[in-house]
């Protein structure tokens, strides 16, 4: 049976892990040839009918280089998934935040981590909010831009999934991840309107808690309220926000455009 994206190809960033190896592993499903990028690109060389390549989202140059081998190598380019993303960079205040949670263990578990408010912005240094934003949201412009220009170079049709996060509508988490993956819808928005007359779709999803590496370090007590907050009950599994992307990706949302997708168990509308 013919797959939804045969004969199209396509880059992930953040391949990976979690959902970003979710993603690569559902484009190939459906019949797409896959460039995985990756700091470490050795963690997807296991998986068949994927290029495996080094790409460091927050230099433009690594991005520009890593975009140009796949083009070489499958010889178009139709799908570019920006799925690459952290919570927490070094003097971002992560140590007091989480700190502060596990302390309050037991306030966490009786009233829900949405109600419970500790200082990570006055321990948050410039080079901590800087080393989130570089990653989700400069890197996402980059591989934006470098996929714009190489499509435009080649006459080429396309699609662009974004990944942000419910927590940039609902506000809750850190205060660099909520900015980065608020202003990643903002130039969703912003990028589906320009790149239009190109036939390039811009388009995101935004998956509520999802059961991802992403999660290792946050107190068990928030980890049960985040579950407990999703009227399904339980978090979501990377292959189910990486069906969504392939949605996005295919000819089945072709006239899908510069919108958001929540894929959170009706935890959040926005």
């Amino acid at each position: 049976m013919a797959g939804r994206l045969d004969g199209r190809a396509a880059i992930v960033t953040g391949a990976g892990r979690g959902i970003g190896r979710a993603i690569v592993e559902r484009l190939v499903a459906e019949g797409a040839q896959v460039a995985a990028l990756d700091l470490n690109p050795g963690e997807v060389e296991t998986l068949s009918g994927v290029l495996p390549i080094a790409c460091n989202v927050a230099d433009s140059a690594s991005v520009a280089k890593a975009i140009a081998v796949a083009r070489e190598s499958f010889g178009r380019l139709d799908i570019a998934v920006n799925n690459a993303g952290i919570g927490r960079a070094a003097g971002d205040g992560s140590d007091e935040f989480y700190g502060a949670m596990a302390a309050r263990e037991a306030e966490v578990a009786e009233k829900g981590s949405s109600t419970i408010f500790v200082d990570q912005l006055i321990h948050m240094e410039d080079d901590g909010w800087a080393g989130v934003m570089a990653v989700n949201l400069n890197g996402t412009f980059y591989v934006c831009r470098e996929f714009a220009r190489q499509q435009a170079r080649d006459g080429r049709a396309g699609a662009i999934i974004n990944v942000s996060s419910t927590s940039a509508q609902s506000g809750e988490g850190s205060t660099h991840y909520v900015a980065s993956k608020a202003a990643v819808i903002g130039l969703t928005r912003q990028l589906a309107r320009e790149l239009a007359p190109r036939k390039i779709r811009v388009n995101a999803i935004a998956p509520g808690p999802t059961d991802t590496p992403i999660m290792q370090g946050i107190p068990d007590a928030w980890i049960k309220s985040m579950e407990q907050s999703v009227p399904l009950g339980r978090m979501a599994d990377p292959a189910e926000i990486a069906a969504a992307v392939a949605f996005l990706a295919s000819d089945d949302a072709s006239f899908v455009n510069g919108s958001v997708l929540a894929v959170n168990g009706a935890s959040y509308y926005i």
